[in-house]
């Protein structure tokens, strides 16, 4: 019990007591008057007796009323004094101020202080927080009482934030005369709660409290979320305005119980509504809590829709090739184990590699090559239809699987294939032209794996590839060796310009009608220690495919720079000798570079250099004519070789600074092997002369050849009729012989 109710009932006991004494008197006196004197005598002492008692009890009620008030007194100015507490009770009428001790550690001024300036309780208020003031003051006149939370400066000047509950005082006329406050330092609380709110408000994620239905609280990253201006907005809101039915339903149906761990946290993914209608993927916990004194929900969330976006696309990217749509090689391998699950059906895999594409690859530069492959791409899924799968395995190889298939629908799909490609690819008005070779294997005589399946029919692809091209082949034991061996000649390849494992053979180019040697080849040999000679049409594809033609191609300008130098200081009349050279050596920065420094350490005149290029470098123009032209300043010859298989369009010639053609083989073996007896080596003849260029003849091996050749104004042959390709050493004899004027050819 209270002090006020302590004395409270000491004072009513005491009146009680004095009403029922007071009662007690009146009764005694009216009876009194109505007895003896002897009797009387004997009733006063009763009444003076009982009066007496009375008076004791009364006093000693009183006295320990005061006892107790004094040591509850003590006990409430030490709970203050311990709880950082002060009161005091302002009388605006007089002034007075009474005031506890605590106002000492809150304020940090002492009681005599606030008692001789009844203001300084105004003057320490933070000069920001006066307003709050005349806020109390418009409360208290209207007989409320009010809470208010402002800041005070201490005299060492720190500031601290107190929490002021007045009650005012109205007097019998509802004026406005005194007010009671009371003051708590709440200095840590609000410091940890503005921590909290910047750490809520900074957040990047969306954090809320809702409670009865209606969002309670919301910050910025909320509003951003759902497209909201400001909290305003939303706060008040019904919650399933923002959050789908069923989400919430999963949240009350939960137990909200606040225990040490304030509940089990849930988390949710779902689709969320913006306040413009927009749908976005959202991700989201729920956790109870208790919020101004009541059951709340709080709940974190972000905006899952770009983090959706990524994971579709990295999804896609594992499955897909990017830039054709394919389903790459990851798919292809979960397709064929797939497949190869159902032991009852026969699976084959085609594994085509685009003939010619690493050609136009790296003269028309990536762009190009890109667009040539989506159109590839298109025209695969043409053939195929829905029979099977089409996927890219990377650069230019792609994968075909055909489920439940025999051997003849597997041919017509790879003759579908192939017809597909019989008409050119244009790309921004420039034609080219591609073949696929094609390899295949079959489940399960070839492999009941996807691995030895796909490695298979990459066997056959390369027999395909020196079967003539643009063809298929099926896989057989046969071929079991092919691709270690190309394997052992890349590893050989490499080690073979370090080890000196290369050299060099000179082919002479003749005057058909003189006799005489007019120019030489230089053509790369490869004597492997242990397989013996490779012939360069095995090497030489393979030192294009992994860029070593390079290296390859500058050791064979070095040398063939130096030996025809070395020759003409031995007496040799000077010729000039040709180079081929490679696409991807025109490609390389530093090409033009390499050769002057060649004829700089060769002290070679650059007339005697004759380059070989093929017709696909001009697919390329504006880069190649470019290069082209500085090789033509520096003096250096330019030839067309293998010319009329190229697919190259004959009106480009005119703008490359080229000098001579060179008629390929296979149009000159039709001079005698075929119906048109020669019709287009006549034809290449005459453009070559309108053009005013050298016509050269290669491959020439019959007299016949010869004869039709010098009839139709080519006077230049080369092959096996005048002259295999020779060592160097016979290649010098013959020289020397050619500058005696001996007659070489009789």
């Amino acid at each position: 019990m209270g002090n006020e109710g302590k004395i409270q009932r000491y004072t009513g006991l005491s009146i009680l007591i004095f009403l029922l004494f007071a009662e007690l008197i009146d009764w005694l006196t009216s009876f009194y008057f109505s007895i003896s004197e002897a009797e009387g005598f004997l009733i006063d002492l009763a009444v003076s007796f009982v009066y007496i008692t009375l008076v004791f009890l009364v006093i000693k009620g009183l006295k320990n009323a005061a006892e107790d008030l004094d040591g509850h007194k003590k006990r409430l100015r030490n709970i203050f004094d311990t709880l950082d507490v002060a009161i005091w009770s302002h009388d605006l009428k007089s002034g007075t101020l009474l005031i506890t001790t605590g106002i000492e550690k809150l304020y940090g001024h002492s009681s005599e202080e606030f008692y001789q300036d009844n203001m300084l309780w105004k003057k320490v208020i933070h000069p920001e927080d006066l307003h709050i003031l005349a806020e109390r003051e418009a409360g208290f006149s209207k007989g409320e009482a009010v809470t208010s939370i402002y800041r005070i400066i201490r005299p060492d000047g720190e500031v601290r934030w107190i929490q002021d509950r007045g009650i005012p005082v109205i007097d019998e006329n509802g004026k406005f005369v005194d007010f009671t406050s009371v003051l708590f330092d709440i200095t840590d609380r609000q410091e940890s709660e503005g921590r909290y709110r910047s750490l809520v408000e900074m957040s990047p994620d969306l954090i809320a409290v809702y409670s009865r239905g209606k969002l309670d609280y919301i910050n910025e990253a909320g509003c951003r979320l759902f497209k909201a201006e400001s909290p305003a907005e939303l706060v008040g809101q019904p919650i399933s305005k923002l959050i789908p039915s069923e989400v919430l339903s999963r949240i009350k149906n939960r137990e909200l119980t606040i225990d040490e761990d304030f509940g089990e946290k849930l988390w949710f993914e779902f689709k969320a509504t913006q306040m413009d209608g927009q749908e976005i993927d959202v991700e989201m916990s729920a956790m109870p809590i208790l919020y101004e004194g009541r059951m709340a929900e709080q709940i974190v969330g972000r905006d899952l829709t770009q983090r959706k976006k990524a994971e579709k696309t990295i999804k896609y990217m594992a499955y897909y090739d990017v830039l054709t749509g394919l389903p790459n090689r990851n798919m292809v391998r979960k397709h064929l184990n797939a497949a190869l699950s159902n032991s009852s059906e026969m699976v084959a895999v085609l594994f085509l590699d685009l003939d010619r594409f690493k050609i136009i690859n790296d003269t028309k530069g990536h762009r190009f090559g890109d667009l040539l492959l989506k159109i590839v791409a298109s025209r695969l899924k043409n053939a195929v239809k829905d029979q099977g799968l089409v996927s890219r395995q990377g650069g230019d190889e792609f994968i075909i699987v055909l489920k439940a298939v025999s051997r003849e629908q597997v041919i017509e799909v790879a003759d579908r294939v192939l017809n597909e490609f019989i008409e050119g690819i244009t790309i921004e008005g420039q034609e080219f032209f591609v073949t696929p070779s094609i390899g295949i294997s079959m489940s399960p005589e070839d492999g009941q794996d996807e691995e030895t399946l796909i490695k298979h029919a990459d066997t056959a692809m390369y027999l395909a590839k020196d079967s003539g091209k643009n063809n298929y082949q099926f896989y057989t034991t046969q071929l079991h060796g092919l691709s270690s061996r190309k394997m052992e000649l890349e590893n050989g390849l490499r080690k073979a310009l370090e080890q000196n494992q290369l050299m060099l053979h000179y082919q002479p180019q003749f005057n058909m009608e003189t006799g005489e040697i007019i120019g030489i080849e230089a053509l790369v040999r490869w004597m492997h220690p242990e397989k013996g000679l490779i012939s360069p049409t095995e090497f030489i594809p393979l030192a294009e495919e992994t860029g070593l033609i390079v290296p390859l191609g500058k050791w064979v300008l070095e040398k063939t720079a130096a030996q025809n130098k070395e020759w003409q200081e031995k007496g040799c009349k000077p010729i000039p000798m040709s180079v081929n050279i490679s696409v991807r050596q025109l490609q390389e920065e530093r090409f033009i570079d390499t050769v002057k420094q060649v004829l700089k350490d060769t002290q070679l005149a650059p007339n005697y250099l004759d380059f070989e290029i093929t017709e696909s470098v001009m697919q390329n123009s504006e880069k190649t004519a470019r290069t082209l032209d500085q090789l033509k300043e520096l003096g250096i010859t330019l030839a067309i070789d293998d010319f009329g298989t190229g697919y190259s369009s004959l009106s480009l010639l005119k703008h490359f600074p080229i000098d001579k053609i060179k008629i390929d083989k296979s149009f000159v073996d039709d001079i005698i092997h075929h119906s048109n007896q020669g019709a287009m080596v006549k034809t290449i003849i005459d453009m070559g002369h309108n053009l005013q260029f050298d016509v050269i003849a290669e491959g020439v091996e019959e007299l016949e050849q010869v004869a039709f050749l010098l009839e139709n104004g080519c006077v230049i042959g080369q092959g096996y009729h005048f002259s295999r390709p020779l060592p160097v050493e016979e290649m010098e004899a013959k020289l020397l012989k050619n500058s005696k004027h001996e007659g070489i050819l009789q």
